[in-house]
């Protein structure tokens, strides 16, 4: 325990490293709400101590995540002396059963530290809850509301949350006013999830499932609903429950329906009671709109345990006497009855004695009680290692070439006229002819960046990198203190992308009038304390790189904050989100879509952004820069739907399955990548212009599916294979049926197995700009 100096015990690793942790097993799901460490001090032997530390946690010991605060921050202050004990209040609480307690490298050179862990049972046995993705509302003249589950821990995927707990399920309910909550120094609507009624297509519902720890006895469950109508909110006007008995089970026909009252007169957000009675592990509820928006701040369950009495009476063969069978009777419900009081009362206490904990933990200077859990342990387990989503190792394709069929010397030249000796880019030429000014691939390396958020930003050219970079960086140094903080965007081995509110951006960048103070939301890329120093000089010269890129059809660097750590550039973040999620909430523009109000997209707009796009890459191409994954996630668009080209796709978890990963190392977008780019490494303009005829395909699909989605990973990589022998067995890309024919014949151009048959992507911009004018568009 801390304060006190018993023997020698301590924590101490071998050394500071992300394969160095402290495990603790609580033994049971925990609300988990302040961690206490302590250096050694052992009677003036010691003198160890961690500086700073990290979180993961785990509910069932197989999937672990990380933990970070409301301001997305991962890294907790530790001690500065081996005397005084710190004890950090987790904002969100932890809801879990593992914890690992792993210190920052490269504080310092020894570190030894002691435990405290407080907290209390977490008795409501909810594991889990699926929900759609919450959404963001910009009211006129009032400020930008974020009402995602910014902390939720599980998967995002296609718009889906699944797998997690998070702001459903901290404790926290939101305020009347959403627009005004600023509670934790965090964004207008921070406390709420909510969804627009034409968010989700056809449907006018949220679907939400709940998994719990054990088969449960529901009584009824509680939302805590916003009703702030004159802004278009409401409570949900009714909601339907289903019931699953157990996990792999399958959901019961019957089910619970409850219709609201709904209010006009009183704005406060209130807890709505729906009583369910029914026994289930798991509770799917479709809460359907009353106006455009519904959020909800907090759901709970509250039930019992399932009694079987039953068994115990029919154990007995031979038939009760009828006065027998009352008196068992009796006894069963009076134990029932006796049994779900004890189970009340307990969880009042423990929710009582949960909010003292919370309200003493939060006063400063107050005297703190024993904790629930304390240890002092090590896990036996040395190899544990961080493993990183986005660790691009795309020239080294060994792994891969091992289900392909070998290539030999003369296969490998005939590729592009030369050698393969080397795998890198440099080997092959470009397909296409530049302007004189403009250094040759053959006559110069290929710099590959390693870009903050995991992935190579752009393979460029050494002899552009140094003319880029022998200037100063031109972007402007915006303080620091004007970027709100709104959710985390993704995250990299070195840096992460967030989404950040930037308070007066026009009126610093000379864009708007002086008195313009409105907030802009951008996207911050931020470099990691503990980055390497290849990691911050690859950082300065994507700055430098990024602030010379001028192009309508690429994302632009706004500015920079560099004078200080941790290093940050700001670019421009598109209100319509990316062009995958755009098209896949669309349908095709048709009278149908007309008359019921259906989100739709028109030919004439999706040839617009296929031009943009080919506009974009060709000023790439023009600088000889090579992007390596293009493909509609890394397409933003604004409210007119102006296409820029970034470099986000990667770093979300969002589109996680569009990438391969290689023996937990190397992530690759097979199913938008050349053959010679799998096969043997190579990325020029031409795998490029391949990445683009899939990124078309995507978009004539309005993005409903992955390219490619009836064959695995692995059967893509083996239809690689196939491309390179050309023996007719390739499988390509359906037709899809709003793609005219001759755009089809494009796409089919742009993957071609020889290189030098593939279009530039000046002619692919020439074409389709022909292609649009032929249709009268």
């Amino acid at each position: 325990r801390l304060n006190r100096d018993e023997g020698d015990g301590a924590w101490c690793p071998k050394e500071a490293t992300d394969s160095q942790y402290l495990q603790v097993d609580l033994g049971r799901l925990t609300f988990l709400t302040v961690v206490g460490t302590q250096g050694r001090y052992a009677h003036s032997s010691g003198n160890e101590f961690v500086r700073a530390y990290r979180l993961n946690f785990s509910r069932d010991g197989l999937q672990w995540r990380n933990w970070r605060n409301r301001q997305g921050n991962t890294v907790l202050e530790g001690n500065t002396n081996v005397f005084h004990q710190v004890l950090n209040d987790l904002h969100p609480p932890l809801i879990t059963r593992y914890v690992r307690v792993l210190p920052v490298p490269g504080l310092s050179s020894t570190v030894c530290m002691r435990l405290e862990l407080y907290g209390c049972p977490w008795e409501d046995g909810l594991v889990s809850y699926s929900a759609p993705e919450g959404q963001i509302m910009m009211p006129p003249g009032f400020p930008i509301a974020s009402l995602n589950d910014s902390t939720y821990d599980g998967t995002r995927q296609k718009r889906r949350l699944s797998g997690g707990l998070g702001q459903l399920t901290d404790g926290v309910t939101g305020q009347d006013d959403f627009l005004s909550s600023r509670q934790y120094q965090v964004w207008p609507g921070y406390d709420y999830v909510g969804w627009r009624n034409d968010s989700l297509g056809t449907f006018k519902h949220v679907e939400l499932e709940f998994t719990f720890d054990r088969p449960r006895n529901f009584t009824y469950m509680k939302v805590h609903s916003n009703n702030m109508f004159s802004r278009g909110v409401k409570i949900f006007s009714s909601v339907s429950c289903w019931f699953k008995p157990h996990l792999h089970s399958s959901f019961r026909a019957e089910r619970v329906e409850f219709r609201t009252v709904l209010d006009d007169r009183n704005p406060s957000a209130r807890y709505v009671t729906v009583p369910l009675g029914h026994a289930a592990s798991v509770v799917r509820c479709s809460f359907s709109f009353a106006d455009v928006w519904m959020m909800f701040s907090e759901i709970s369950f509250h039930s019992g345990k399932i009694l079987l009495c039953s068994s115990a009476v029919n154990a007995s063969s031979s038939p009760a006497p009828e006065n027998g069978r009352s008196a068992i009777l009796i006894g069963c419900l009076v134990s029932i009855i006796l049994l779900l009081l004890v189970v009340i009362v307990f969880i009042l206490l423990c929710q009582r004695v949960c909010k003292v904990l919370e309200k003493v933990m939060q006063s400063p200077g107050a005297s703190f009680i024993n904790p629930v859990f304390s240890f002092e342990g090590l896990n036996s387990d040395p190899h544990y290692e961080r493993v990183f989503l986005l660790d691009p190792q795309y020239q080294n394709p060994a792994h891969l070439r091992n289900k392909l069929p070998e290539l030999s010397q003369s296969a490998e030249a005939s590729v592009c006229g030369g050698g393969y000796a080397e795998p890198d880019v440099t080997q092959c030429t470009p397909h296409q002819s530049f302007q004189s000014s403009a250094p040759h691939y053959a006559e110069t390396d290929i710099v590959s960046l390693q870009g903050v958020t995991g992935s190579n930003m752009y393979a460029v050219p050494a002899l552009t990198v140094d003319s880029l970079t022998r200037k100063d960086i031109s972007a402007a140094e915006f303080p620091r203190h004007r970027l709100l903080f709104r959710e985390k965007l993704g995250e990299g081995q070195f840096g992460e992308v967030h989404l950040c509110e930037a308070e007066g951006l026009a009126d610093f960048l000379g864009e708007g009038p002086r008195a313009d103070s409105r907030s802009v939301l951008v996207a911050v890329k931020q470099l990691r304390a503990d980055a390497t120093s290849q990691a911050r000089n690859d950082f300065l010269k994507e700055i430098k790189i990024m602030s010379r890129l001028n192009d309508p059809n690429i994302i632009r660097l706004l500015c920079v904050c560099v004078t200080s750590d941790p290093l940050c550039m700001v670019t421009e973040y598109m209100e319509n989100g990316d062009l995958n999620m755009f098209l896949s909430q669309r349908e095709v523009e048709s009278t149908l879509t007309h008359a019921n109000n259906i989100p739709s997209v028109s030919l004439s707009e999706l040839l617009h952004m296929s031009v943009q796009i080919a506009s974009g890459m060709k000023y790439l191409a023009s600088l000889n820069f090579v992007h390596r994954d293009l493909a509609t996630r890394n397409c933003l668009l604004d409210r007119r739907l102006t296409i820029k080209i970034s470099d986000f796709g990667m770093s979300r978890n969002l589109y996680s399955s569009d990438y391969y990963r290689i023996q937990g190392r190397a992530v690759l977008p097979i199913r938008w990548m050349a053959w010679e780019s799998i096969l043997l490494g190579k990325f020029t303009t031409a795998s490029d212009v391949w990445a683009f005829g899939v990124t078309l395909w995507e978009m004539f699909t309005l993005c409903k599916e992955q390219p490619y989605s009836l064959l695995s990973d692995e059967q893509v990589i083996e239809n690689t294979g196939e491309h390179f022998r050309n023996q007719g067995r390739q499988i390509f890309l359906y037709v899809p049926s709003l793609c005219p024919p001759s755009l089809f014949e494009l796409m089919m151009r742009c993957w071609s197995r020889n290189i030098q048959d593939r279009p530039t992507f000046e002619g692919l911009h020439q074409f389709i700009c022909a292609e649009r004018e032929d249709a009268g568009l």
